[in-house]
């Protein structure tokens, strides 16, 4: 039998508030344990919740960036569960009446273009972290307790299941980073835990409506380890049909060491939490014009500036997609386009020099010694004739490393290109002259020596003579 896969994403992101959802305790990430806690965060008896303004605004952004209806009204519930991470016993959610609904995200994978609707975006305080390794005196007698994290306020940005293969899901995460990271919602860092993912994959006989039973997958660190866990899944829900088995609902991790799911607990329905409103909170209120003034301050999306860019800078679609994929990219580009109005040629250093030197991780580029207008000098000097291609690759590298400017490495260390005819005539001769053979090959029909000699009198010149001049005079030379 043939099956469809049916998937839905679960992703919550951390919010980029300075404070805690309901206290005054910092957010800040990677802090001495149980330092940024307080009676409020941990629980104790008598102490009271008090809305995060700021955590509001970013749901409210959020919602609207992905076209969901902001709701007039919304409420905090208690979501009771118990484990030692969760101070109070249960953790204050939304459930019935959550701030955002029905919005939708449009991705691309493999060449289709489809919507994926979103159920929810509701706000919620985070758990603690348990620790199976003491960060101290590394003992694993026992699991230690970190509330730092307890708190933390957090998106919960639920899918519809509308999403049919790994790709597709890939596609979704990514383009949902992009644009909490553009909104600055959140930082987008999956390996720190700010922005998780969990997956809910089913499968069901191709032309079935009625819904496979579903398995929920955690653990995800990566747009990679997303794609593999839930292949892995697939691949196990299809062996347990086709030998007569039963798909049980359940949690599983992802194990990325033995690139495996393993089997955590039951999955969990709603009812099993007891819901309930929260009666320390008061219903939140969001009026019309808060939402229309947030909605006024949206910064241009991934979607837009890729349109943008293609018609205002002739790029294509590739290109495009490749910038606008993150803010900081995107503004690096368009700095240096400003100052080199050859956008084409600028798209390409930027994405294969700009990025390798970051290691494509757009959180490096605020603190990155190279500078639009470092890259737009060098292009300068290339087009003047006064810096070869290759050289300017080696220029700009020093220029990330040390933030000099272009201009003060080519002088320091003698790169300027050569293009003085005599020069270059002379090196032309050189190497025709060390070289008979290959001459006399060359001059019966192997047309292929030609790159042999341009390697050579760059060779010679350190890689600085003028690549045309030197094609010129060694053809007429020849």
């Amino acid at each position: 039998m043939e099956y469809e896969t049916v998937i839905g994403l679960e992703v919550h992101a951390q919010l980029l508030t300075k404070t805690k959802l309901f206290c005054a305790c910092p957010t800040e990430f990677g802090r001495k344990p149980n330092v940024s806690t307080c009676p409020v965060c941990l629980g104790l008896p008598g102490t009271l919740p008090v809305l995060n303004r700021q955590a509001v605004e970013f749901a409210i952004r959020a919602g609207l960036a992905t076209d969901c209806k902001i709701a007039e009204k919304s409420v905090f519930a208690r979501k009771n569960y118990f484990y030692p991470d969760l101070p109070k016993g249960y953790q204050i959610s939304q459930y019935e009446l959550p701030i955002c609904l029905k919005g939708h995200l449009d991705i691309e994978a493999d060449g289709v273009k489809k919507r994926i609707g979103l159920t929810r975006i509701h706000m919620e305080e985070d758990a603690g972290k348990l620790v199976h390794e003491h960060p101290e005196t590394r003992a694993k007698d026992a699991s230690w307790v970190d509330f730092n994290r307890g708190g933390t306020p957090l998106l919960e940005i639920v899918s519809e299941p509308e999403m049919r293969g790994p790709q597709e899901a890939v596609a979704y995460l990514k383009k949902l980073r992009a644009i909490l990271v553009y909104t600055e919602i959140c930082d987008g860092n999956m390996e720190e835990g700010s922005l998780r993912c969990d997956a809910n994959v089913s499968l069901r006989p191709i032309g079935q409506e009625k819904f496979g039973t579903k398995v929920e997958l955690k653990n995800m660190n990566s747009f990679k380890n997303v794609e593999k866990a839930i292949l892995y899944e697939i691949d196990r829900q299809t062996a347990v049909l086709e030998d007569g088995g039963k798909i049980i609902q359940e949690t599983r991790l992802w194990d990325a060491d033995r690139g495996e799911t393993q089997s955590m607990r039951g999955k969990e329905e709603a009812h099993d939490y007891r819901y309930f409103p929260d009666p320390d909170l008061l219903p939140l209120v969001v009026e019309g014009a808060w939402i229309e003034r947030v909605r006024k301050e949206l910064p241009e999306l991934p979607d837009a500036k890729k349109e943008r860019f293609m018609a205002q800078y002739r790029l294509p679609a590739y290109d495009a997609e490749v910038l606008a994929s993150s803010r900081g990219l995107a503004d690096f580009f368009e700095v240096c386009a400003a100052e080199f109005a050859q956008p084409k040629k600028v798209a390409n250093w930027v994405m294969n020099e700009f990025l390798r030197m970051i290691k494509n991780d757009e959180r490096l580029i605020p603190a990155s010694r190279l500078k639009p207008k470092h890259l737009a000098e060098a292009l300068r000097m290339v087009e003047e004739g006064t810096l070869s291609g290759s050289a300017a690759k080696n220029v700009l590298q020093k220029v990330f490393d040390t933030g000099e400017t272009p201009k003060a490495i080519v002088e320091k260390e003698g790169l300027a290109q050569i293009s003085d005819e005599g020069s270059i005539e002379k090196a032309v001769e050189d190497v025709i002259a060390a070289n008979p053979k290959e001459v006399e090959r060359y001059k019966a029909g192997n047309d292929k020596l030609l790159g042999f000699f341009v390697g050579q009198i760059m060779k010679n010149t350190g890689g600085r003579a003028n690549p045309a001049k030197v094609n010129e005079l060694l053809k007429k030379k020849l």
